[in-house]
């Protein structure tokens, strides 16, 4: 009778098959809640600003555009205060964009990627030590507005849309500090939603509508940025 093998035993933290069991959705949300915050604060990155917008924009100007921004916030933070960062959805047009900006000035720049029935691929211009990769839209808008110190939106879709709408539910209800949102193309953003139609009803307020300002250029949206920033340095603002 051949000898009896017992089974190679595999721990329980290597065992995928066990980590993608519903049971283990709790655990998975922690770890994506544990590891970019993980790495921020290693790499010394304490305060973000945040750039949204569709990932399948073909409109050159737009895309121009957020490239230009990605570039003009990395290079000013390089030298003033090297504990922010632009960070983006990770995927590609706007997002590739912006993430592309960065790189063209030497700098870092992070992508918060997400995993879609149709695969979303993280763009080629983020800093490989900070791209990563979420199975839950939740956690990774978390972890956009965690350290968020103002956001810029550029035309978009579903996902843009709830992005912009969850910054502002949580700003209105003071979940999170007011930060300066700016929106990209007002004509755009008024064919598409129709704030003062909000508060005309009594659904919002008049001071939920000052909340949103809008760009058309990248030194537009860069000066109402930097006008609404405090004062910092490289410490935690």
């Amino acid at each position: 009778m051949p000898p009896l093998h017992a089974p190679s035993p595999i721990l329980a933290f290597e065992d995928t098959d066990f980590l993608k069991r519903e049971e283990l959705r709790s655990v998975r949300m922690q770890l994506e809640l544990l590891k970019p915050t993980l790495v921020f604060n290693e790499q010394g990155i304490h305060n973000t600003i945040v750039v949204f917008g569709s990932a399948r924009t073909s409109n050159e100007y737009h895309y121009a555009q957020a490239r230009q921004l990605g570039a003009l916030i990395t290079r000013y933070f390089m030298t003033q205060s090297p504990s922010f960062i632009v960070v983006t959805g990770g995927g590609g047009g706007i997002m590739e964009a912006v993430n592309r900006g960065a790189a063209d000035v030497g700098g870092k720049s992070a992508g918060f990627n997400i995993s879609l029935p149709h695969e979303q691929i993280p763009n080629a211009y983020i800093t490989p030590s900070l791209c990563f990769e979420f199975e839950h839209f939740s956690m990774r808008k978390m972890q956009f507005f965690m350290r968020a110190k103002a956001l810029i939106v550029f035309p978009g879709g579903f996902g843009t849309l709830d992005e912009l709408f969850e910054a502002l539910t949580l700003i209105q209800t003071k979940k999170i500090p007011r930060i300066p949102i700016v929106l990209f193309d007002k004509t755009y953003w008024d064919r598409i939603v129709n704030f003062q139609a909000l508060c005309d009803a009594g659904m919002i307020s008049a001071d939920d509508v000052a909340l949103i300002q809008y760009a058309q250029t990248s030194e537009e949206a860069w000066e109402i940025i930097t006008s609404c920033l405090p004062q910092h340095d490289n410490e935690r603002i």
